[in-house]
């Protein structure tokens, strides 16, 4: 999927890609609104992020250009907008099509949290069983281990991508999975998150230099603390960078 951004800002766009591609999309950049609006068949994304600040006069022209041909389900707008953003100008962006508004610092966790969920919402069926999907950065505590099945071998590696139904899976050594089949069950698996270790029972469903897992099934109440984690995940970000 391709997300359209007409930023103008290189601040800005490292901000938005930090967290829009956990949701999977390919991002392309536009700093001109009239060069976006000569692509936008070619590019045929599916969603856009439009800056206001940094198009004033423009970003009501693109808004109304797209939904000619392309309605908020099959093409959402977020724009992006400054602290001082009058309650008109945000009455005329819903009528010419906007989905979402957001501000562009996104210096509070609610706001990454809406422009996330502007996207999801729009996601098709397949694609949202799945978003939003986190990138595994350096300074988080993840890590998982995990026994093969069938010859008991023991794989590590490292997490790359992290999500409320599964990870993406980097092994040390490939090699000891070449037994192995998209589909089998893992029950063995030891899942640290920060602090907390959990024991999910995993199903394969990639296999490769990378490997995906599905979870399947929890312990009681472990659930909760992925689910508790992944929420309070652009947070511990944010304080990270502090």
């Amino acid at each position: 999927m391709k997300l359209l951004t007409i930023l103008g800002s290189d601040e800005t766009f490292n901000l938005v890609s930090r967290y829009i591609k956990p949701l999977g999309f390919d991002i392309i950049r536009y700093g001109h609104v009239i060069k976006a609006m000569d692509n936008i068949d070619e590019v045929d994304p599916a969603g856009i992020i439009l800056s206001a600040s940094d198009f004033p006069r423009h970003w009501k022209t693109l808004a109304h250009f797209v939904r000619v041909d392309r309605n908020k389900d099959q093409c959402p707008i977020v724009l992006l907008t400054g602290e001082k953003f009058p309650l008109e100008e945000a009455s005329k962006a819903f009528y010419v099509g906007v989905s979402g508004i957001v501000s562009e610092t996104l210096g509070e966790p609610s706001q990454i949290s809406k422009l996330q969920n502007i996207l999801s919402r729009y996601l098709p069926v397949e694609e949202k069983r799945r978003a939003p999907r986190f990138f595994v950065e350096p300074w988080q505590r993840c890590a998982l281990i995990f026994a093969n099945p069938l010859n008991k071998a023991i794989i590590t590696g490292k997490v790359r991508t992290i999500a409320r139904m599964g990870i993406s899976f980097h092994p040390d050594y490939p090699f000891l999975l070449e037994n192995l089949y998209p589909g089998r069950m893992i029950p063995e698996c030891s899942f640290r998150l920060d602090d907390a270790i959990l024991s999910p029972e995993c199903r394969l469903a990639r296999v490769g230099r990378i490997i995906a897992l599905e979870f399947i099934n929890f312990p009681p109440n472990e659930q909760a603390v992925l689910d508790a984690y992944l929420e309070d995940l652009p947070v511990r970000e944010l304080r990270h960078q502090e």
